[in-house]
């Protein structure tokens, strides 16, 4: 496993799981439905190509066997301008290709801002993370679970509560990927 992979899987399970930032995590990742897919694209054309493969894989397989995806991202779109413009255009994607309303995109990137923060507030690290990640999502899973929680729109509240609470200690070890 590379080192990305594996910061990449602490992340996901101590600041995605362990702060609870994603309430409907937990559960598919200890029954192994969670896929990290790490590619190393030389240009967004191959990027391109992994996430159509992603994409098919995901309709492919039944939610049983593999609910979600991690597209972790080696290599490229560093820039979180220039990541955002490629979410844009994989939103596209989804309506070409028919997935829209079967699959959402989920955004994180390690310099990611929320508009209208400031590049610094600790809302931001709710969507850091140790390289820029597609996290594709089944539509159908997350309403069904949006439905049982008992108040879905206080998740993202809540969450930059958490992470603004946390120590500067408590960053350094959940967010080692940031400090540099």
């Amino acid at each position: 496993m590379s080192e990305l992979e594996t910061a990449v899987q602490q992340w996901l399970d101590e600041v995605v799981i362990g702060l609870d930032l994603c309430p409907f995590a937990a559960a598919p990742r200890r029954r192994g439905q969670v896929r990290i897919a790490l590619c190393q694209p030389p240009d967004e054309d191959r990027l391109t190509d992994a996430l159509l493969a992603e994409l098919e894989r995901l309709a492919a397989t039944d939610a049983a066997e593999l609910e979600t995806t991690l597209l972790a991202i080696d290599g490229l779109l560093a820039d979180f301008d220039d990541y955002l413009r490629y979410v844009d255009f994989a939103e596209l994607l989804l309506h070409q290709y028919g997935w829209e309303g079967e699959f959402q995109i989920a955004s994180f990137h390690p310099a990611y801002v929320f508009a209208d923060t400031a590049a610094d507030d600790p809302a931001n690290l709710t969507n850091r993370s140790p390289c820029p990640i597609l996290h594709l999502i089944r539509e159908a899973s997350l309403s069904r679970v949006l439905a049982r929680h008992p108040d879905p729109d206080a998740i993202p509240a809540a969450n930059i509560r958490r992470v603004r609470a946390l120590s500067p200690d408590e960053r350094a070890r959940l967010f080692p990927y940031l400090l540099g």
